[in-house]
């Protein structure tokens, strides 16, 4: 492959009769450079721009397109030479340390220039360094419940030269990924679900006769969630072989650090976490467990109680918790200590058929010896626009304003938040409403139930949560809300495309999944004055639960101003530009593109009406009746998958005998995949959702084909 004119922000290392050397930045990267048989393919994972080269199984590097990123290359002598994991296994804590700075300071420099969030990643380093030197993966599975925390994992696994491509199209996932390394055995969802993954792993390792060790790594915000316990509570059960590592970047084992007191990491209990991870102490606790089971039932129960007193007095505070649970608890262990950490993990790394072990690791996300240094990169570890991009306002900003005004109007309006992270302006919501905002973390199921138990109790709960958040709280919206009838008003964010989260957070499938439950009003702002006249509608609504949806991104109009919302008729849409040749009925965000479909038809000379549908269920009927009389053609659109909007549409067409006559109606929806991580624009376009992609759609369905690919071209 011709390489010459590209620039790599990094040497590639290849190893070449037992040295390891690496390229210049510029060279010629033609077959016949390389002193040994290279097989040169690409890569299907990014079918743009990358290649591998693959040297009889010695390694595997991707060299990215680079074109237009560039940054100060920082000295780093030791992370040039670690091609995989293996390459760990003989150096020294002291160089282990440095490798730490090093691999700090590169993720700060090249994440910075992508401003995209990694601050997390940056607690993890001498962890994630110790967990490789000691385990051998990918033979030894290495699970990890935070995608962000994943980023240093990446970079040791052969992924270095990629990582500025991360959650950008054809790049890197920002998670875990199955398809994208054999050093990922389980994707990275909402967080919550390594243990359970690992679990299954190390049942199928028991079955099967294998002998790989199992480590799932799990941090403060997903033991908030209930699958976490349920799954701890298994592994004690089944009494399988698997460590799990808490890394606890909040100093404790409580959501609110203020109210809790920190978990010290000093001299003493970095011994005694020795001390309880040592083999010969665990085999001399299984031998006393044997002993006082032959000597009788009681002896042995008094010696438990014994043995969990005594240990819950070596542990902080929580810790006979996961010893409740079944797991052996060792900590807590300073998670920046390299020594320290590869001395624990070494002995729990040792120990067969011992059960579970739970490695309670304590870690600072600023923590390094080159924090100080890393200071002049202007503490690019938070995520933060450049400074000279203005702000656009978004729906997020529209809704709690609208949101604000009609709290501020009914004393009953509580507000309960769950999912991974709050949005800044909602948290200017909580510090306007203290004592009416519920933050419950990732645990949506409780936040749902709360939310109706509100209810019962005569408040108005407007319940927000992300759409694909949402979906592991469905049980409790159909049980514990819908089929009761309760007033709770389910506020549906990250609609739709979600640009560079790609896949794992895109909000696809809410419509369908709240439009079937019998009870639920569902509706959908087409910009951010029907926003706010829906948060007016929601909080009017006493005799039914009510939800609509609202994507990320800027507004509509950059001269909005905050006005009080009317509560719109249910089940009401409206007639936004009137024409005579095709309709197109939009949902949600999708009617913006509608408008931008009439007006590149109109340049073709096609009169074309606009319909803002505005409710999924009910739907209105009579405008549904009055676009099919006037129109020959019917085209809807939104921003969900098949099964949604379209499908309740097509339902009532059929039913009414609408179909039997002379309209031909098609319906776009999201493509039946997942639509991996690129820039919101790219997603759409990927999605066939844009202006663009609906004016062909009307072309085609006119029957001028011809005029439609000159559209897409």
């Amino acid at each position: 492959m011709g390489a010459a004119s590209t620039g790599y922000p990094f040497g590639v290392t290849i190893h070449s009769n037992g040295k390891i050397g690496a390229f210049p930045h510029r060279m010629d990267c033609s077959s016949s450079s390389f002193p040994l048989n290279a097989e040169v393919s690409r890569i299907n994972l990014y079918p743009s721009s990358d290649y591998a080269i693959n040297f009889k199984g010695l390694v595997s590097h991707s060299l990215p397109d680079t074109d237009g990123f560039f940054w100060e290359k920082v000295p780093t002598p030791l992370l040039d030479v670690i091609e995989s994991p293996i390459h760990l296994k003989n150096l020294s804590p002291k160089e282990l340390k440095e490798l730490a700075d090093e691999i700090r300071f590169e993720l700060s420099s090249v994440m910075s220039k992508t401003h995209k969030p990694f601050k997390s990643s940056l607690s993890v380093v001498e962890l994630t360094i110790a967990i490789h030197h000691v385990f051998h993966a990918p033979v030894d599975k290495i699970l990890w419940d935070e995608g962000d925390q994943t980023y240093v994992h990446k970079v040791l696994t052969g992924r270095r030269t990629l990582m500025h491509t991360v959650r950008e199209k054809n790049g890197l996932s920002g998670f875990t990924s199955r398809f994208e390394s054999d050093y990922d055995p389980f994707g990275a969802g909402h967080g919550c679900n390594s243990i359970s993954a690992g679990l299954g792993m190390a049942i199928a390792r028991d079955i099967k006769g294998k002998r790989e060790r199992i480590v799932a790594v799990i941090s403060n915000g997903t033991t908030m969630a209930g699958q976490i316990y349920e799954a701890m509570s298994n592994v004690g059960y089944l009494d399988s072989n698997m460590v799990v590592i808490l890394n606890d970047s909040r100093h404790c084992l409580h959501p609110k650090t203020e109210e809790g007191p920190k978990t010290s990491i000093n001299a003493l209990s970095s011994t005694l976490s020795k001390l309880q991870s040592s083999k010969s102490f665990r085999k001399l606790r299984q031998v006393a467990k044997g002993v006082t089971k032959r000597i009788g039932s009681g002896m042995h129960e008094l010696a438990a109680k014994v043995d969990e007193y005594a240990r819950g007095m070596m542990g902080p505070l929580g810790s006979t918790l996961f010893e409740e649970l079944g797991l052996y608890y060792i900590g807590p262990v300073d998670g920046h200590n390299i020594e320290d950490l590869i001395c624990v993990l070494q002995e729990v790394a040792s120990l067969d058929s011992m059960g579970p072990v739970l490695v309670h690791v304590v870690t600072e996300e600023t923590e390094g010896p080159e924090h100080n240094r890393k200071s002049e990169i202007s503490d690019s570890s938070n995520f933060c626009p450049l400074p000279s991009r203005i702000h656009s306002l978004t729906y997020s900003d529209c809704f709690v304003e609208a949101l604000a005004v009609e709290a501020e109007k009914d004393k009953d309006i509580v507000i309960v938040h769950a999912g991974m992270q709050m949005e800044p302006t909602l948290q200017l919501l909580q510090e306007k409403f203290p004592d009416r905002f519920f933050d419950m973390g990732i645990a949506e199921q409780h936040a749902v139930t709360f939310s109706a138990g509100m209810s019962c109790g005569g408040l108005k709960p407007f319940c927000i949560i992300p759409s694909t958040f949402l979906q592991r709280a469905y049980d409790q919206v159909v049980h514990d809300v819908d089929r009761q009838r309760l007033p709770v008003r389910f506020i549906i964010t990250s609609a739709g495309l979600v640009g560079s989260d790609g896949p794992l957070q895109c909000g696809a499938f809410d419509i369908i999944f709240m439009s079937c439950l019998p009870n639920m009003i569902v509706m959908a702002p087409s910009n951010e004055d029907e926003l706010a006249h829906m948060v007016a509608t929601a909080a009017q609504i006493n005799d039914r639960p009510i939800c609509f949806r609202y994507p990320r991104g800027a507004i509509v109009r950059a001269d909005y101003s905050i006005c009080s919302g009317v509560p719109i008729e249910i089940g009401k849409g409206k007639v936004l530009a009137e024409g005579k040749d095709v309709a197109l009925l939009g949902y949600g965000a999708m009617v913006q593109n509608c408008l931008k479909a009439r007006s590149l038809l109109s340049k073709l000379g096609l009169d074309v009406t606009v319909a803002d549908a505005r409710f999924c269920k009910p739907l209105d009927i009579k405008l549904l009746r009055q676009l099919c009389e006037n129109h020959e053609y019917l085209i809807t659109v939104e921003e969900g998958s098949i099964g949604g909007f379209g499908s309740h549409v097509a339902q009532f067409l059929t039913l009414d005998g609408k179909l039997d006559g002379r309209i031909k109606w098609r319906p776009i929806v999201l493509p039946d995949n997942y639509i991996e991580h690129a820039s919101a624009d790219e997603q759409l376009a990927l999605a066939g959702l844009t202006g663009h992609h609906i004016a062909a759609t009307a072309l085609s369905l006119l029957g001028r084909n011809r005029e439609a690919l000159l559209l897409m071209c």
